[in-house]
C-alpha cells in the first residue's frame, strides 16, 4: 500500500513539470514571434529586412568574395590559377613573414568591408559571432593546430575610447565556437600608435615596431604554445608581423594569423 501511494504521488509530481515545460516552450515561441514582429531580422551588411537573423540580403551576398583555394600556402594570397600546393606568392618569397601561415575569410570590399568597419568603429559588436563563423570556415586548419587564441591588442587609451577591442570580440566568439582557450591578456600594446589607415607600408612598420609586449602573467599562455593570432583586417601585415615577433621572442612554438578580411596589394 505504501509503495502504491508513493508511485501515485510521483506520477502526480511529473504532470506539472510536463505542463510547465510545455508552457515555457510555447511562451518562448510566442516571445520570439513577437520579437520578430517588433524587431524583424535585418541584413548584417546593410540592415535591409531578411528572413533569418545573421544572414545577408541578395545584394550584399553578391558583393562578398570569399577567399578560396588556390592561394599562397604562407600568406593566403589568392591566385587566379592553380600553380600547385607549394607555389608561393612573390611577397612570401621576397619578404618572408615571421608567422607560419596567414588566412583571411573574405576580401576587404563591398559588404565585407562595411561589416569590418561597422564592428570596428560603430559599436556593432553583435556582428562578431556571425563574422567568427566565416573565420572558422577560412581557418579550420589553423584552429585544429592551435593551442591558444589571442587577439591583436589595443592600447589601453584606445580601448578606453572605443570601449571594446574588435579583434578580441572576434577572437572570443571564435574560441567559444571552436572550444579553444582564449587569452586577451597574453599580449598587450605598450605604445598608443597612430591609426595605420593612410600610412605607407614602411610607415606602418615603423609605427608598430616595438609596440607589443607579453606581460609576466601572459608568459604561461605563450611559452611552448602554438598561437593563433586574430585581427580584423590584414592590409600590409605590419601589425601582425610585429606582434608575432614579440610572441616568438617570448617562447611561442609557432604563430598563425587569421583575419576576417584581406586587402590585396593592388588595393593598397
Amino acid at each position: 500500500m505504501t509503495n502504491h501511494v508513493s508511485l501515485k504521488n510521483n506520477d502526480d509530481d511529473e504532470e506539472p513539470k510536463r505542463l510547465n515545460f510545455n508552457f515555457s516552450a510555447h511562451a518562448a515561441k510566442a516571445l520570439k514571434a513577437a520579437a520578430d514582429i517588433l524587431f524583424p531580422p535585418t541584413c548584417i551588411g546593410c540592415k535591409r529586412h531578411v528572413s533569418h537573423p545573421g544572414s545577408l540580403c541578395p545584394a550584399c551576398w553578391d558583393e562578398i568574395r570569399f577567399i578560396e583555394q588556390p592561394y599562397c600556402p604562407v600568406l593566403g594570397t589568392p591566385f587566379a590559377h592553380d600553380f600547385g600546393s607549394h607555389f608561393l606568392c612573390a611577397e612570401a618569397i621576397a619578404n618572408p613573414p615571421p608567422f607560419k601561415r596567414l588566412r583571411s575569410a573574405v576580401l576587404h570590399k563591398g559588404a565585407a568591408q562595411h561589416m569590418a568597419v561597422s564592428l570596428k568603429f560603430y559599436d556593432r559588436t553583435d556582428l562578431a559571432p556571425w563574422m567568427a563563423q566565416w573565420l572558422s570556415r577560412a581557418g579550420r586548419e589553423l584552429l585544429d593546430d592551435c593551442d591558444v587564441i589571442i587577439p591583436v591588442p589595443l592600447h589601453r587609451w584606445r580601448l578606453w575610447q572605443r570601449r571594446y577591442n574588435q579583434s578580441a570580440e572576434l577572437a572570443r566568439s571564435l574560441a567559444k565556437s571552436a572550444h579553444k582557450p582564449f587569452c586577451a591578456e597574453a599580449l598587450i600594446r605598450t605604445r598608443n600608435t597612430v591609426q595605420q589607415t593612410g600610412l605607407r607600408s614602411k610607415e606602418r612598420q615603423r609605427n608598430v615596431d616595438g609596440a607589443f609586449k607579453v606581460p609576466d602573467k601572459g608568459d604561461i599562455h605563450i611559452r611552448g604554445r602554438r598561437v593563433l593570432l586574430i585581427d580584423d583586417v590584414y592590409t600590409t601585415g605590419a601589425t601582425v608581423r610585429s606582434a608575432t615577433r614579440t610572441l616568438l621572442r617570448h617562447g611561442a612554438q609557432s604563430v598563425d594569423v587569421l583575419t576576417f578580411s584581406r586587402v590585396l596589394p593592388e588595393q593598397i
